[in-house]
């Protein structure tokens, strides 16, 4: 899977860079994604882009200067599922 990094970087930056207390978690690949980061602010909004690599991502997400961890390690702060939770409720 080939990956835009700049339009991925532009992306990411652009969310870290409006938001608060933001944090990287790196997603493994599965069989339709490559691996990805996923960008969580401090009230659980979120986003999601494609990284190519694990060594990619967590590069990419060092060079954002955010924390950044294996989602296999920690799982996902409960403040991303709130957030989900409450857009469902607004739809």
């Amino acid at each position: 899977m080939s990956v835009d990094r700049d339009a991925v970087r532009s992306h990411l930056a652009q969310f870290v860079a409006s938001r608060r207390g933001v944090e990287a978690y790196v997603e493994p690949p599965t069989n339709v994604t490559a691996t990805t980061v996923i960008l969580i602010a401090h009230d659980g909004e979120w986003t999601r882009r494609a990284a190519g690599s694990r060594q990619a991502a967590f590069d990419l997400a060092r060079s954002l200067g955010v924390p950044v961890y294996d989602v296999n390690q920690t799982g996902y702060p409960n403040r991303m599922r709130e957030w989900n939770s409450r857009q469902r409720r607004k739809a």
